[in-house]
Formats: structure tokens, C-alpha cells, sequence
């Protein structure tokens, strides 16, 4: 006999956890604790999972709880080659080794993340320089995936979305011409979701269309589409979005897989709640005397109002863009996304307890890098290699999806986190 769920209105679940009904709406949000939703609309909280969060918080408060947090790394290697370009400090490159892949060749401009990637992988055949003036025809037939976050910025709000006007958009074509001389079986594209939007849409459209013209001598091509990925179901403690583009030769196949979310999430005490010690960056006394009266999952809002126009400035009397200033994280949620520096007045990330700015290993942490993983050039070196990747489990997620792409029969074996794109997802050709 099946047992009935008892389901709880948001204002009944709210005073059951002793939180208020907003904390519950951004909970739900973030996939702290998920509702369902009623004919109505309204949403409505499961019973046994209001009983989960309770117990993790009470695990956490009394120190007796385990924490939850797994970097996937595969014993077995199954072969498949990559080429990975504009590598940075290592995130996709690490998540597909975990994954199994091996790198035949990476690509950074950045001598700091070059130097990284040399530093923990010494086997690694890493090109420091410009991608442009590398030739890729001499791996083609030995490559099974090209992999890229072409960098972001130029598509980005906070880099004045610019895109093929600034040159770092341009770098996209790089990826395609990567692709067109090595002809791999799958390839992936990242990027910031704004690239949905960036110029209407019509920037993405070029993209597409670029890779729809990326044929061999005898006219095969690629099977590909994207997906908007948040990095909080996928064993990340962050709320991170980014776009995904993944792509399969077509005589190779012609399912698309992309990274399938879980129904959990890993909060910022499952990943540093053992304040693990490093380095980082420190605040100037005016700042941390803002902060030290902002309480956990809180932001500029739950200062006394003359502490806010101080603190604000002329920002107080504008609307919108604000919601990361003064803001001190929470133990029970994901990160907020990890930007170059975690002490940027506009996206501030306090540690939930102390008073200071997220540690370089605790930002390494959050993109799920192993301890291990060591970054070069210095603390803003790193912080900036550290924002800029893609988190390590995310990217072996999204090795797992390719393995799949590649070989049917690693289906079955990778469903635990993979799933068939929807037909919506596919690019149609309009070639």
C-alpha cells in the first residue's frame, strides 16, 4: 500500500522549522528543501523532508552530525582523449580526469593558471599562450572531445556584455576552429547564461550557426543543443548557472546527455563547515565592523537603516543590484557563485561565523577542487583562477555525459547522473 505524503502550506512548514515564510520561499529556491505546488499554486512542504532539514541543522549545531560532501572520481579510466582549451586553473580538465578522460593537450593564456595546471599534473601536455596560434590538424583522428569555457566576460553583465566586441568574445571561434580541425566525437561549450540574451539572442544564434557549418570532407557533422546547468544539484555547494552546449558527431550519434539534477544539495557546512585553514583575504576594520551586524544568510537589509545609507552610499536610493552587498553567507545553503575576489563590495561573501572574507582553500572547496589542488601566482592569483572555473564535480558530470554520447553502453552504468536532453533543447538545423 502506498503511503500519502502529509503536506504542509508554507506557513505551517515555516513555523514548524522556526524560520519565516521569505527564508522558506529562498529555501525552496535554492533546493534547500523543495515544495511541491497546489492546484492552486500555492506552494506545500513534504512532512519527512522538513524532518530532514531539521535534523541536519540540529547535526550541524551540535557538532555530531556527518557532513555531505563527495568529489566523484572514478578508479576505472575508460581512455577517451580530450583536448581542453582555455583551461585556467583546471576545473572541467580536473572533473573530466575524474571522469575518466585523458588530456592530450591544454590550452591557457594565464601564466599563473598555466603554472597550476603544471604544478598538480605534471604529466599534463599544457600550451601556455595564445590559442590562436595553435595548430589543431595534427590531432585530428586522436581526439574524442574538445572541451572550452570560452571566456565569459565579454557576454557577462558584470563585463559590460560586450560580446564580439570585445576580443575575448571573439575567442569562441577559436573553439570552433578546434573543432573543425581535430573533427572530435563530442564536444562541449560553457558559458555564463547571459549568453541566452546577450544582443537578443542573436549572439548565440551566431554561435549556432557556426557550429552547424563544422562538417568533415564527407559532410558529417554534429548533433548538438544547450541547457542553462545549476550547479547546486549537481553536488556543488554553490548556486552557480551556466550555460551548456554539447554536441555529438553525427556517425558517432545523435543523443544528447546533459548532467541531471539531484534531488539533494550540499550546503556550505557539508563542504567547509571543518574551516579548513588557508590564506585569504582580510577586511579593513570600517567593513567588518558593517559586517559583524549582519547575521548568517543575511545582507545589507538587516542593518539598522542609518548603517545602510552609510554603507551604500549613493546606491541606497537605486533600485535592484544591491542584493550582494554586505552579504554574509549561510551554513545551510549553497555559496552564493564565487566570483575573482571575495571581497568585491557588490558581491560580498562573508563566512556565515566569522567575520572575514571565504579562505582560498574554502573558495576551492566550494568549486569542489580537492585539498590538494594547488593554485600558483599568489592569493589574487588564486582567487581569480578559483572564480573563474567550472566546479570540478560539474565538469565530472558533464564527462559522464559524454562517455554516455559516445558509447551506448555507458548509459546505464553513468544514470545516476545523466539524463537525454528534451527535444526542445536540440538545435534545428537550418543549414
Amino acid at each position: 500500500m502506498t503511503q500519502v505524503k502529509q503536506r504542509l502550506p508554507i506557513s505551517e512548514a515555516a513555523q514548524i522549522l522556526d524560520v519565516s515564510i521569505d527564508t522558506l520561499r529562498r529555501w525552496d529556491k535554492s533546493g534547500v528543501i523543495r515544495a511541491s505546488r497546489s492546484p492552486r499554486g500555492h506552494r506545500l512542504f513534504d512532512l519527512d523532508e522538513i524532518t530532514r532539514v531539521i535534523a541536519k541543522q540540529q547535526s550541524r549545531s551540535t557538532g555530531q552530525g556527518e557532513r555531505s560532501f563527495t568529489i566523484y572520481r572514478d578508479d576505472n579510466r575508460h581512455g577517451l582523449r580530450a583536448i581542453d582549451l582555455f583551461a585556467g586553473g583546471g576545473g572541467t580538465a580536473l572533473g573530466l580526469d575524474h571522469a575518466g578522460f585523458d588530456h592530450i593537450l591544454l590550452a591557457e593564456l594565464d601564466p599563473h593558471a598555466s603554472a597550476t595546471l603544471r604544478t598538480n599534473r605534471p604529466d599534463w601536455n599544457v600550451i601556455e599562450g595564445d590559442v590562436a596560434n595553435l595548430d589543431f590538424r595534427p590531432y585530428r583522428g586522436e581526439v574524442d572531445l574538445v572541451e572550452g569555457g570560452f571566456p565569459c566576460q565579454a557576454f557577462s553583465y558584470a563585463g559590460h556584455s560586450r560580446g564580439f566586441a570585445d576580443t575575448r568574445g571573439t575567442l569562441f571561434f577559436e573553439f570552433a576552429r578546434a573543432i573543425q580541425e581535430t573533427m572530435p566525437k563530442a564536444f562541449i561549450g560553457e558559458n555564463v547564461k547571459g549568453l541566452l540574451r546577450h544582443d537578443r539572442g542573436r549572439t548565440l544564434a551566431t554561435m549556432c550557426n557556426t557550429l552547424q557549418a563544422i562538417t568533415d570532407e564527407n559532410g558529417v557533422g554534429y548533433t548538438f543543443g544547450y541547457r542553462v546547468v545549476r550547479s547546486q544539484y549537481h553536488d556543488v555547494p554553490q548556486k552557480r548557472e551556466r550555460l551548456i552546449i554539447m554536441g555529438v558527431r553525427n556517425d558517432i550519434g545523435s543523443t544528447l546527455y546533459f548532467p541531471k539534477e539531484r534531488g539533494y544539495i550540499v550546503s556550505l557546512w557539508d563542504a567547509i563547515g571543518d574551516r579548513p585553514q588557508s590564506p585569504g583575504a582580510t577586511y579593513p576594520e570600517s567593513k567588518r565592523r558593517v559586517l559583524e551586524q549582519v547575521p548568517p544568510g543575511g545582507y545589507w537589509r538587516d542593518l539598522p537603516v542609518e548603517e545602510q545609507q552609510r554603507y551604500l552610499g549613493g546606491s541606497f536610493h537605486l533600485s535592484g543590484g544591491k542584493t550582494g552587498m554586505a552579504r554574509r553567507l549561510s551554513w545551510d545553503e549553497p555559496s552564493l557563485t564565487l566570483t575573482c575576489s571575495p571581497a568585491q563590495k557588490q558581491t560580498e561573501r562573508c563566512h556565515p561565523e566569522e567575520t572575514r572574507p571565504l579562505n582560498i582553500r574554502e573558495y576551492a572547496r566550494i568549486q569542489t577542487f580537492p585539498d590538494d589542488w594547488e593554485f600558483q601566482g599568489g592569493m589574487g592569483a588564486a582567487y581569480k583562477q578559483i572564480g573563474n572555473a567550472v566546479p570540478v564535480n560539474l565538469g565530472y558530470y558533464l564527462g559522464k555525459c559524454v562517455e554516455a554520447m559516445i558509447d551506448e553502453a555507458a548509459v546505464a552504468a553513468n544514470a545516476d547522473f545523466i539524463e537525454a536532453a528534451r527535444e526542445e533543447e536540440y538545435v534545428q538545423s537550418t543549414m
